[in-house]
């Protein structure tokens, strides 16, 4: 088994890598090293890989690297492909669209390009996001006293929700969303779609903009106020980061049925926080208060995000594992044990 991995040193990259490198399995990593944390990530991957690790220091956006990729005999066949390289922020999006549009939509394009023009049929595994809805206006939305709530939407939103791309992130990763679809059907290469929710869990190093969930964490364990953007009643399902190499793997296997297939992917309704209920659980965990300030809302935020994780467990039989309780328990404790990682972060 050889896995080519985008953006492999990133959080979601980094925990697929590992979990295919304790498998003995050949481990492709491209990734640029851009990211915060990714150069740790790396440093931490070569340490227990053994000789079945591969780094390439590269860009989705360099359309012959691409190319190259699946003509390497240094690299050989390449089973699956987890195209994880992105730009991943809704803010950065709108404060430079260009690069935005060239990471997510014209990167993805080269890979899909890259695997049309070889010999190489590998199941491909796109990250896509749950902004591909946009604010979905039509679902009714209720505010309570500490976090909104869908009126209509019991179990979240499905696969069916329309598309309406929202900020120019939700514009450039929805081109992807449909060039990874397309290209299944026109083209027969085995994809497979999933629109994420908020995933967390360790080697994430969240920063305001992106990775909300570790975000938080990370500022509560150094004592660091937290903004909040909005009024803090925003509701998102979180799911751990094993779940979702999980969910990886069992649509991956399943491909003759999950090809061409798009999911929503997270926590689901059993999952879900408002972003003041966190504040609370924080508290509690930490023992001490956390200084809050607030700010106006952001472009393309959404009250409320709930992902319909039903189709999911029809087609591959899977579910989340992992409650979110003890999911923060987990990545506080990561946090709170490697707090070097996190010198001049």
């Amino acid at each position: 088994m050889r896995v080519l991995i985008t953006g492999g040193a990133g959080f979601i990259g980094s925990n697929i890598a590992k979990r295919f490198l304790d498998k003995r399995a050949d481990v492709v990593i491209l990734d640029n090293l851009s990211r915060a944390g990714a150069h740790k990530n790396l440093d931490w991957l070569k340490g227990c890989s053994g000789k079945n690790l591969t780094f390439m220091n590269g860009d989705v956006r360099n359309r012959q690297l691409m190319g190259l990729l699946f003509n390497k005999p240094d690299i050989g066949k390449i089973d699956m492909v987890f195209h994880m390289a992105a730009q991943v922020a809704v803010t950065t999006s709108v404060v430079n669209p260009t690069e935005d549009f060239e990471i997510n939509a014209l990167g993805t394009f080269n890979l899909l390009e890259a695997i049309r023009s070889s010999k190489q049929r590998p199941v491909i595994i796109n990250a896509s996001t749950n902004k591909v809805y946009g604010k979905m206006d039509f679902a009714g939305v209720e505010e309570k006293k500490s976090r909104y709530r869908y009126k209509n939407l019991a179990y979240g939103a499905s696969e069916n929700t329309p598309l309406d791309f929202y900020s120019p992130y939700g514009c450039s990763k929805g081109s992807a969303d449909q060039y990874i679809l397309d290209y299944s059907r026109i083209y027969g290469l085995k994809t497979i779609n999933f629109r994420q929710s908020c995933i967390y869990g360790p080697r994430q190093f969240g920063v305001e903009d992106q990775g909300w969930v570790a975000h938080f964490i990370i500022s509560a364990v150094f004592g660091r106020p937290i903004t909040i953007y909005g009024d803090g009643k925003q509701v998102r399902d979180i799911l751990f980061i094993d779940d979702l190499v999980d969910a990886f793997l069992a649509a991956a296997k399943n491909i003759k049925s999950t090809g061409g297939r798009v999911y929503n992917i997270g926590g689901g309704s059993k999952n879900t926080m408002s972003l003041l209920e966190f504040i609370v659980l924080l508290e509690k965990a930490i023992g001490r208060k956390i200084p809050l300030k607030f700010k106006g809302w952001r472009p393309g935020d959404q009250k409320i995000y709930i992902s319909d994780i039903r189709l999911a467990q029809k087609d591959f039989g899977w579910r989340p594992k992992i409650d979110f309780k003890k999911g923060i328990r987990l990545l506080l404790g990561w946090v709170a044990s490697n707090k070097g990682l996190f010198d001049g972060f």
